[in-house]
């Protein structure tokens, strides 16, 4: 746990992302939240997102797991995304592929969020999440 605990004080920016089951966030992640130092994420930037296979999961967002950021420290917590389970699957070569509308919707997620990160460190290169075609980095 230590080695974790040293990344999470390295980032300026943290991607905790969930599957939802019965409207709650995962008890993986809950594990990983509750074995962190209790400010964890003091001044960072946190990006929540989640899927589920029903839209009522939606809000878990913002009603389970932004509180417990929010009481980790977050400085900023962007407005998280929700995909359904069935609109992303694994290509062969193991990474992830979106259906077009939550490609973009993601795109934009994280655009968002990088945008709101102290310094962007990040080269400019093409996106593996965005859809064939649309040029986004």
């Amino acid at each position: 746990m230590t080695s974790a605990t040293a990344l999470f004080e390295q980032a300026a920016g943290v991607v905790i992302g969930t599957a939802v089951h019965k409207a709650a966030y995962s008890g993986v992640l809950k594990s990983l939240l509750d074995l962190l130092p209790q400010y964890a994420l003091t001044g960072k930037t946190v990006l929540p997102p989640a899927t589920g296979g029903f839209v009522a999961h939606v809000p878990a967002i913002d009603y389970a797991l932004r509180p417990v950021l929010s009481s980790m420290g977050a400085a900023h917590i962007v407005q998280g995304w929700f995909t359904l389970d069935k609109d992303f699957s694994a290509g062969e070569d193991g990474r992830p592929v979106f259906a077009p509308a939550a490609a973009e919707a993601l795109a934009q997620v994280t655009d968002r969020f990088s945008a709101a990160l102290p310094t962007c460190r990040f080269a400019e290169t093409a996106s593996p999440l965005a859809p064939a075609g649309t040029g986004r980095a």
